[in-house]
């Protein structure tokens, strides 16, 4: 499995103000984890094609990528795995990861621009939230195009590990073949057990 990735540069222009994007990938899926990332963009280096990841070919996605990674001033992208989800719920695992993206980012932020109507408790600098902002905001595009990408390699990986659920198509949302393939074969170690339909077959003592 991929490990989270952090990117740290020192050749940055200190008076600029350094505006950190941040956005998630796989809220909603049954199976994985939930990944964040935080990237800060470089004005003298812009990247074109930039959008929301999901108005994107996954073609599109996989060559934004290595672009980004390469021209951004600081990037930083974390997992939050499906045991701390079941734990503290997916909003607040949401929120964690956030916090642990932008605390990775090194140069730091100086302000965070975040995807959506809320903003976590414990940003490590002043934020503001922006509903749409995966479309409207470059930098939030970046980190949803980083996020979005981790997190499909990771559940290919997955698929390797767990054949038979299908992950590397799906990649874990509630597809009628993922939930036939729960059916069949029960969850694996990585399915959110918080989540219905899992929690129904883990409350029912269907186990991988």
């Amino acid at each position: 499995m991929a490990e989270p990735k952090t990117r740290r540069r020192s050749a940055i222009d200190t008076a600029a103000r350094l505006i950190a994007g941040v956005d998630e990938a796989g809220r909603g899926p049954l199976c994985g984890p939930v990944a964040v990332a935080a990237v800060i963009l470089d004005p003298a280096r812009p990247i074109e094609g930039l959008n929301d990841s999901k108005k994107l070919t996954e073609q599109k996605r996989e060559a934004l990528y290595p672009l980004i990674i390469e021209r951004a001033l600081a990037y930083s992208i974390v997992m939050v795995m499906s045991d701390e989800i079941d734990r503290i719920n997916i909003y607040q695992a949401t929120m964690t990861g956030m916090c642990r993206a932008l605390a990775g980012l090194s140069p730091a932020a100086q302000e965070a621009w975040i995807d959506g109507n809320a903003l976590p408790r414990d940003l490590p600098c002043p934020g503001r939230a922006i509903i749409g902002g995966d479309a409207l905001e470059p930098a939030i595009s970046a980190a949803s195009i980083l996020a979005k990408v981790t997190r499909d390699r990771w559940m290919v990986a997955l698929d390797r590990e767990h054949p038979g659920y299908g992950f590397a198509e799906h990649k874990g949302y509630g597809t009628p073949a993922h939930l036939a393939a729960l059916q069949r074969l029960g969850p694996c170690p990585h399915h959110r057990r918080s989540f219905a339909p899992v929690k129904i077959l883990v409350d029912q003592g269907v186990l991988f």
